[in-house]
């Protein structure tokens, strides 16, 4: 059947991913670059185009034949195309119900068809990449995208030489990417996605493992191409003041205004992470260089109400999905765009978001206690790659990851790592034939950790202890709450019985790879016993685990309730303080008297303590919730 890719093919950037035993990533060009721009540049007629970075070098000598942001007009009539879209640097032709063609060299391109030409580029890297033929893809699309704009971008692929197999919103995408699949049932997200020509906000939620769109809304003509072009507009006023003989916005200074829309690009882009980017264009007539330092202030008012369009899409889609912006459990942010401070900022203020440990007053809760004033905003993904890897996933779905196994040996015994709370997590089942990978995808348990320990552990146990300990590494990571860092752990076993575990920073693509020693020569008595105690000790093992489990509950779950009544002392009247306390110290009192030995205890006394404790504590998770709502509103002086 061949490997089936996932593609994101964006306004500004295009890219490409596969999953590789479990893990998803973006397959880099030979330059090692991840991100191919959508840029094609056409040169004299009958020589190949350029694609990617190397147009997009071109695109400031050659404007006039260097096309870029054709995405916008995908499946576009002519009416349909406004005069502030036709601001491009290339030539754009079309009217009334006709198509939409770019005139270059005498020939007028559809957009399909420079569509197809990144889709290509993106084709030959992942065959480098894979070693092998790759003629199948699911390509993403705006959730917005009508039936025309579908069908041009999956004519695009065809072009390219691909068998599309589907195609799929960039929303649903995105939340494949962050794993949001493994939220509980009926888990609500908010996908806000601004690209670079696109924007959408689609409400997904959760049913048996599949995501329900509930409601969609959105503009395909509004991106960060048009805070470009405000920029660009504001930079030509200032340039126009210090020297009102240049013509940077006529059509005869095409070169001109091609460097002056770069510039604004990177500026953009630095100010993302910069107070203020100083812009140098020497030479930009042959008698006048123009300097300017530009702030991230003057950014944000140049295109604030750009912003702030999308803030009417998100309502209409709250209103269509029926929900309030407290219904929602996440929002997560999709789209280059994305990485603006004023973005995130105003999308936060919009629906409430319920900040990292600032606004939660520094109280973790458990289960019981997760309700927030508002959705929690992520950010853990790169919002650049989430929809390519995310496409990537729903690619692995439809190919149910076939296999070419070559039958040399099998694994004499289960492989895994040390999960949180001492218990092993098998990744590669004992008697799987090798060579053989598997993987999975992991996060952290405790709040602002900078690494991950990954012991890899061999056996049949339940517990880690009770197994064979192969080695130990750790993985570095950027500092976040518990459960949003992404670690995926790939175990390979190659045909000389070698174990090879690698371990990826989803968010970042850093990664460490280890060799351990052979997974296969084990001593056949060795084997055995392992074997044999599994068995014997199997419930148990599984009573073990499930001990550990409701332990590790019922420990957090104290920890929180014993921080919410400091916090809120002077705000309780003893009564319910003591009637709190003493479901506390029931559950104290099952883990004294049932875990003697740490390890042992009734699983199911611990978890009726636990829920009465949860059921107790509800009037003071929502008093913690209101005192969270008053410091989020001070916090952005909202209240006095």
């Amino acid at each position: 059947m061949g490997k089936i890719v996932g593609i994101d093919l964006g306004t500004t950037n295009s890219l490409v991913a596969t999953v590789d035993s479990g893990i998803p990533y973006v397959i880099a060009d030979a330059d090692g670059q991840r991100l191919t721009p959508s840029v094609v540049h056409f040169p004299a007629a009958g020589a190949e185009p350029l694609v990617g970075q190397p147009a997009n070098r071109v695109r400031v000598l050659r404007p006039g034949e260097t096309v870029y942001s054709v995405k916008r007009f995908m499946g576009r009539r002519g009416a349909e195309i406004s005069q502030e879209e036709m601001l491009v640097s290339y030539p754009v032709a079309g009217t009334g119900a006709g198509p939409v063609t770019i005139p270059i060299h005498g020939r007028a391109f559809t957009p399909e068809e420079i569509s197809a030409e990144v889709l290509k580029k993106l084709k030959r890297d992942a065959e480098a990449a894979l070693g092998e033929p790759v003629t199948r893809a699911v390509i993403t699309v705006p959730a917005y995208f009508n039936d025309a704009q579908r069908h041009a971008t999956k004519r695009a692929g065809e072009l390219a030489g691909f068998t599309v197999e589907r195609i799929v919103n960039e929303p649903t995408a995105a939340a494949l990417a962050y794993g949001l699949d493994r939220l509980k049932e009926h888990s609500k997200i908010a996908v806000y996605d601004l690209g670079g020509g696109t924007f959408d906000l689609s409400i997904l939620e959760l049913n048996n493992g599949v995501f329900q769109v509930l409601a969609t809304n959105g503009n395909t003509r509004l991106g960060g191409d048009d805070l470009d072009r405000r920029i660009v507009e504001f930079l030509a006023e200032r340039i126009a003041a210090v020297n009102p003989e240049s013509r940077i916005q006529n059509p005869e200074s095409l070169s001109q205004l091609a460097r002056l829309r770069e510039a604004a690009e990177l500026a953009k882009i630095k100010l993302s992470t910069e107070t203020e980017v100083e812009i140098a264009l020497p030479f930009l007539t042959p008698k006048f260089s123009f300097n300017y330092k530009l702030t991230r202030d003057e950014l944000e008012r140049l295109t604030r109400d750009l912003v702030e369009r999308t803030r009417a899409h998100c309502l209409r889609s709250l209103a269509d999905a029926k929900l309030e912006a407290r219904d929602l459990d996440q929002i997560i942010l999709v789209g280059g765009q994305t990485r603006m401070p004023l973005v995130r900022r105003l999308v936060s203020e919009w629906f409430g978001c319920a900040e990292f440990e600032e606004e939660r007053g520094g109280v973790r809760l458990g289960e019981s206690f997760h309700r927030r004033s508002g959705p929690m905003l992520n950010t853990s993904q790169n919002p650049d790659e989430a929809v390519a890897l995310g496409a990537a996933i729903q690619a692995a779905i439809l190919s149910g990851e076939f296999k070419n196994l070559l039958l040399l040996d099998v694994t004499p015994l289960s492989l895994g790592i040390e999960t949180f709370g001492g218990l092993m997590n098998v990744i590669i089942p004992r008697n799987s034939t090798i060579p053989v990978k598997a993987g999975e995808v992991f996060t952290t348990a405790v709040d602002f950790q900078r690494a991950m320990l990954v012991h890899v552990l061999q056996g049949e146990r339940e517990r880690a202890k009770d197994n064979w300990s192969l080695g130990k590494f750790t993985i570095d990571f950027a500092r976040a709450p518990r459960g949003v860092p992404r670690v995926g752990v790939q175990f390979e076993i190659d045909a000389n019985g070698i174990l090879h575990v690698l371990a990826r920073d989803l968010q970042t693509g850093k990664q460490t790879i280890v060799e351990m020693k052979s997974a296969v020569d084990v001593d056949d008595a060795e084997v055995q016993r392992m074997v044999e105690e599994s068995v014997e000790h199997a419930f148990d093992d599984l009573r073990a685990r499930r001990w550990i489990e409701a332990k590790t509950r019922a420990v957090e779950t104290l920890a929180a309730t014993r921080n919410g009544l400091t916090t809120c002392a002077t705000e309780l009247d003893a009564s319910y303080h003591a009637q709190v306390e003493a479901a506390a110290s029931a559950v104290e009192a099952v883990l004294v008297a049932e875990n003697s030995d740490s390890q042992t205890g009734d699983p199911e006394k611990l978890k009726a303590a636990v829920a009465a404790l949860d059921e107790a504590t509800k009037p003071l998770a929502d008093l913690l919730m209101d005192k969270a709502m008053e410091a989020m509103l001070r916090k952005r002086g909202l209240l006095q």
